[in-house]
């Protein structure tokens, strides 16, 4: 049995890929047994051979007294039996599932896989994606067929990037696997770490779904409520102070406008659609939350050139801070972020935009996205956007941002950090 051969380390788990996901979950099991980390960035890979996090999510002391091998060479796959896989799943320019990581992940397990072995897939993906898209890629290059020779599962991340609370090993594991004998021998393994337990999904098919719809549940809640926020914006009503009252009640569910972006809630719908639309139906539900979400960044940047001109200011004229390009607080990561999309719109307006963040890299906002970060704040922008909830902008008073900007100046809160004041000289405006 695979977990008797884990423990007793005649058999190694491999992780692919050592993201925000990955990591975690590979030092997680080099505290008990052998691991090889597998990523395909040679850099990231030294950085980790230091002891260091390119996501800066785990300190250094979590690489200590851990069995693990970091390496970028595909090779070294094959010391391992059971391979974990966490690479992303994006979607491309035109919303479309880009499935390359997880399939060149397949290529590279196919290649050196062994009889006996095991592949679970973390990657979230659309109900199907690990037995019609990666089997067959797995068997193709293996020679090996499922059943008889290896076993495969699926078991969704669940990791939420910034969370010190619920993290890795207290989030609950859902597991499935090809057959009875996977899922309990899946089960086992992910047992013998994580402690708020596990749930045995009946099939691979339903925790693929488990984990698609998770997500775009939430996004469909948040596209309520950013369409809310559009209306009652256009209604002179205080949307904080309607969802305040509207949670009194004890069935009220607190979802909060904004702009979503990352790499799950903005991403995961899309999985779900395009499956749904080979399939042949069409949905209107999901389409509809992701058409508001997306737009909200436009709506947010002719909300702004709006107020610029209603206080007497040229928006070509204009200067304005935007705080924050993280995806979301307290973290470094930039995928998919849709503040970047609301610069962008600004600078169509021809809007002169200066973007601070410190959490990002400021390298990697000018390699992904062309865009540049102010090393010093300056004192005369007509606009200030708070853009994510860093923590040390909850800090902020109006005093402060009255220091950075010109008279008839604006501020945009769009995580309503700041307390909604009439008269205190800024004109004030949140979602």
């Amino acid at each position: 049995m695979i977990f008797e051969k884990i423990q007793n380390k005649k058999a190694k788990i491999s992780v692919i890929g050592l993201g925000y996901v990955g990591l975690p979950l590979a030092l997680e099991f080099a505290k008990k047994y052998s691991v090889i980390g597998f990523d395909i960035s040679q850099p990231r890979v030294e950085m980790m051979q230091r002891g260091e996090d390119p996501s800066q999510e785990l300190e250094a002391e979590e690489f200590e007294n851990t069995d693990i091998k970091f390496t970028s060479n595909p090779a070294d796959l094959e010391e391992a039996h059971f391979h974990i896989v966490a690479v992303p799943t994006p979607v491309d320019d035109h919303k479309v599932p880009n499935l390359k990581p997880v399939l060149s992940a397949s290529e590279s397990i196919g290649k050196i896989l062994k009889k006996g072995d095991y592949i679970i897939y973390e990657s979230t993906v659309y109900p199907g994606c690990t037995e019609e898209d990666c089997l067959p890629i797995l068997e193709k290059l293996s020679g090996l067929k499922l059943g008889e020779d290896f076993k495969i599962g699926y078991s969704p991340e669940r990791i939420n990037p910034g969370d010190k609370v619920n993290t890795l090993t207290k989030i609950l594991k859902i597991v499935s696997g090809s057959d009875e004998e996977a899922l309990e021998e899946i089960a086992k393994v992910y047992d013998s770490i994580i402690e708020a337990g596990i749930y045995k999904a009946s099939s691979i098919k339903v925790a693929e779904a488990a984990k698609v719809i998770e997500n775009t549940q939430r996004d469909l809640n948040i596209s309520f409520m950013n369409e809310l926020a559009i209306i009652f914006d256009k209604m002179d009503i205080d949307t904080q102070e309607v969802i305040k009252a509207a949670g009194t009640k004890w069935n009220f569910l607190k979802f909060y406008p904004g702009l979503v972006g990352g790499h799950c809630i903005g991403v995961d719908p899309y999985y779900l659609l395009h499956k749904s639309k080979q399939l042949g139906y069409d949905p209107q539900v999901i389409l509809s939350g992701r058409r508001i979400n997306d737009g909200m960044p436009a709506y947010v940047a002719k909300r702004l050139v709006q107020l610029l001109i209603k206080q007497g200011k040229s928006p070509k004229a204009t200067k304005v801070l935007v705080k924050g390009i993280t995806f979301k607080e307290n973290v470094a990561d930039i995928r998919n972020s849709k503040v970047v999309d609301l610069v962008k719109e600004l600078m169509q307006y021809s809007v002169n935009v200066h973007l601070a963040d410190p959490y990002a890299s400021p390298n990697e906002v000018a390699h992904e996205y062309n865009l540049t970060l102010v090393d010093k704040i300056s004192d005369d922008y007509d606009a200030v956007v708070v853009a994510v909830a860093h923590d040390e902008y909850k800090s902020h008073d109006f005093e402060y941002f009255k220091s950075i900007t010109k008279k008839n100046s604006i501020l945009m809160d769009l995580k309503s950090l700041y307390p909604n004041e009439k008269d205190n000289g800024i004109l004030y405006w949140r979602l």
